[in-house]
This record gives structure tokens, C-alpha cells and sequence, in this order.
């Protein structure tokens, strides 16, 4: 499938880099059984090999395309040699790199990455180029070995692309994509006249699975790793609902943070800018919830800019909200009585802090009660404080009632 700098095509086998490395491969005959090769990954939990560098220092260094400059998208190739081997395919390459060189080669058990994906590779014609990271599928011989090589295929494939921050989308069908076999690049952009990997699939597919395997399933796979590497990068995190009804201000570092769908870096996320929100210091927000990064425990807060609870919410980082200070007074052992006409809500937590609060009851029920007392706390915001108890019930958990509360 090699392309040379110039344009033209040049064919060849590797013999010679076969009986080079003294390595002798045997075509192995399997009866086939109907089985889809992505069901047979799934089933038998085919894992993927990791991408193992080998960077060679005398590929050239040429940039993507002018105004891109960087990979739009993963070409697969295939190398149409039935008695290659990895090593002997590298090896080849590396000594005619003038006429065609790829980045990486992938087999059963290896991804081998020997040209820096930073720079292009001369592979599948101009076009495909200056676009394209590609990499080279040497043939295998059994259904296990065709099996990990789809995995390890797909897997680098979705490697790529989540490195160069690129999303799965098929080219086959309108040549507008991120995932693409040699074939379609003919097709589409020209340059080229081959159609690998489509002829290797298919036949190792009805040898070793009783059914053609096609570039459509192989696309599901990378959707699949890609999924995977998406997924596996995720930081969890902890949720926690408040009343909705709570209030903090925008901080003075406001503009250094972002507004957000979902907590950044916990699943794929939108990002918002302030002005929409017509956003200043001081700016009073509502708060209807808090997430915790699980990891490096960093505060997320959820917000709207107003009353309404059916207003748009955003996820904000913990230091673009200012909740004032709180302080407490901790080991307390008081006992104070509630007025005899108290009727207030009591909380979780001392509300219109960093907390997030949920109100647990009213006062009403406490009403000339006698409790304990152990914390008190003290929220200080806009010159204005508040003083809270943290009573101490014989049972339950304990929770905050205003000192104004008590007598």
C-alpha cells in the first residue's frame, strides 16, 4: 500500500526481510465458525497491547497542513504481504522511508509506534498525507491472532484520536471523517488506488469467523475503545443536593474559571463563558447542589443566576463563589432552651455556606425544649454575621438552629 514522496505506488514483498531476521511463518489452516469477530472480542474479554514507542530519527519532520497543523484523523492500512512480519515490515520501511513510511505497525501482540505522530507520514497520497496519522496492519493466521489484531487496531485507532482530541466519525460513507481505510481514502481524496485493509478483512474474517469482517464493524470497535479510554479518564465524584434555595456571590476570581454542564473532567462537558449571564463581582447566585472530586477532592458547585428553580444551572469551580467566612467554636457542652414561640426551619448544616445546607426540620416541635449544644458557628458575609448552634439530639443526627432561636 506504500506510497512514495512523489505520488507513484510501489509494490513489494519481504522475502528478503523474512529470511533477513531467519524467521519462518507458517499459514495456519482453521475451520470457520459464523461468529461476529467484535462478539468473539466481547466474549472472550480480548484486551488491546499498549502502544510501545520506538521513535527512528531518520523519518523526516514535515507538518500537517497549512492552518490545521496537527493530525485530523487515523488512516488503516494493511500491508498485503501474507509472510511479513513486524519486524521485517519496520525494518523494510526504515530503509526505503524516501518511498513510503507509515507511523506505527500493529499485529496480535504488538503496537509499534516507530515515526513521531507529530509530524506527517507519507502513506495513502498527498491528500490523505498531510491530514492523517496511518498506521500498518501485518497479516496474521489464526482467528485468535485476527481477533487481538482488530483489538489492538481499533484500540491505537481511538488511542489517536483521543490524543489529538478527535471524535470517532466514520469517512467511509461521505469521505468527511476521522476514521479511515486506505480504500476510502482512493476514493475520496485521491492520490491512491488502494483498498486495504477491505480485501484482508474480509478474507481473514470468512477463514477464521465464517463471515466477512468489514471497515463498518471495525468502526464499531474504535467507537467501543474509544468509549473505554473516554470512560477510564473520567474522575468520579460525589454528589450532594441542597434546598436550591441557598445564595453565594461571584468571587474577584470569577473570570478565572469557567462555566460548565457537568463537572469538569467527570464525563464529556460544555463549556459556557459569563456573558451570557451578565456576570460582575458581587453577582448574587443560587446553589442547589455540591460535588466532590473523589480523587483531588476539589468543590463544584451547582448555580443559576436566579430565583426560579427552572432557570438554566451551571457546574462552577468552588473559588469563583465567595461565601463569606465561617468560623466555629468547637467541644462546646451547653444546654439552651428554645423560645417558647419559636417556628423556623433547622438544617444539615448552617445554611448559605460552602456546605450546602438541606433543611431536617422546625423548630415549632422544639419549642420550650431544653437541648444540648456542641459547636457554634459564626457566617460572616457583606459586614453582616450570623450566629448558629449545632444541637446535639438523644438520637439522630445533630443539626443547626439559629441562636436567635434560643433564649
Amino acid at each position: 500500500m506504500k506510497l512514495v514522496s512523489t505520488g507513484s505506488f510501489i509494490r513489494r514483498t519481504i522475502v528478503a526481510g523474512v529470511a533477513l531476521f531467519g524467521i519462518g511463518v507458517a499459514l495456519q489452516t482453521t475451520t470457520a465458525h459464523a461468529e461476529s469477530v467484535n462478539s468473539y472480542i466481547s466474549n472472550q474479554k480480548v484486551g488491546h497491547a499498549k502502544v510501545t514507542t520506538a521513535i527512528w530519527g531518520g523519518f523526516p519532520k514535515y507538518k500537517y497542513r497549512h492552518g490545521v497543523g496537527k493530525p485530523e484523523g487515523v488512516v488503516v492500512h494493511e500491508t498485503a504481504n501474507p509472510t511479513s512480519t513486524i519486524y521485517g515490515e519496520m525494518a523494510y520501511m526504515k530503509a526505503h522511508y524516501n518511498n513510503a513510511f507509515v507511523h506505527s505497525f500493529v499485529d496480535a501482540s504488538r503496537i509499534i509506534n516507530i515515526a513521531n505522530t507529530n509530524y506527517l507520514a507519507w502513506g495513502a497520497g498527498p491528500a490523505a498525507n498531510q491530514r492523517f496519522v496511518q498506521f500498518e496492519q501485518v497479516e496474521v493466521h489464526s482467528k485468535s491472532a485476527f481477533a487481538h489484531q482488530i483489538a489492538n487496531s481499533a484500540y491505537y485507532t481511538a488511542y489517536i484520536l483521543n490524543k489529538y482530541h478527535l471524535k470517532p466519525n466514520d469517512a467511509a460513507y461521505d469521505g468527511k471523517g476521522t476514521v479511515w481505510s486506505h480504500a476510502s481514502v482512493s476514493k475520496f481524496l485521491g492520490g491512491s488506488d488502494h483498498s486495504d485493509p477491505t480485501g484482508y478483512y474480509a478474507s481473514a474474517g470468512r477463514k477464521y469467523f465464517g463471515q466477512a469482517y468489514t471497515m463498518a464493524q471495525f468502526y464499531q470497535q474504535v467507537k467501543r475503545q474509544y468509549n473505554l479510554i473516554h470512560h477510564a479518564a473520567y474522575e468520579k465524584a460525589t454528589y450532594r443536593k441542597g434546598s436550591g434555595s441557598e445564595t453565594a456571590k461571584l468571587s474577584s476570581r470569577y473570570t478565572s474559571y469557567r462555566l460548565y454542564n457537568h463537572i469538569k473532567g467527570t464525563r464529556a462537558t460544555k463549556k459556557y463563558t459569563w456573558k451570557r449571564s451578565k456576570a460582575y463581582t458581587g453577582k448574587r447566585v443560587y446553589i442547589d447542589a455540591i460535588g466532590t472530586k473523589t480523587t483531588k477532592k476539589s468543590k463544584w458547585y451547582r448555580i443559576r443566576f436566579k430565583k426560579s428553580t427552572s432557570a438554566q444551572r451551571y457546574w462552577v469551580y468552588s473559588k469563583a463563589l465567595d461565601f463569606g467566612t465561617l468560623t466555629f467554636n468547637k467541644n462546646l457542652t451547653l444546654q439552651k432552651t428554645v423560645k417558647a414561640d419559636s417556628n423556623t426551619t433547622y438544617y444539615d448544616h448552617i445554611p448559605n455556606t460552602l456546605y450546602v445546607s438541606k433543611p431536617v426540620g422546625n423548630t415549632s416541635s422544639l419549642r420550650g425544649q431544653t437541648v444540648a449544644v456542641n459547636c457554634e458557628g459564626f457566617r460572616t458575609i457583606d459586614g453582616v454575621q450570623t450566629q448558629w448552634y449545632r444541637v446535639v439530639p438523644t438520637s439522630g443526627t445533630p443539626y443547626w438552629i439559629n441562636a436567635t432561636e434560643f433564649d
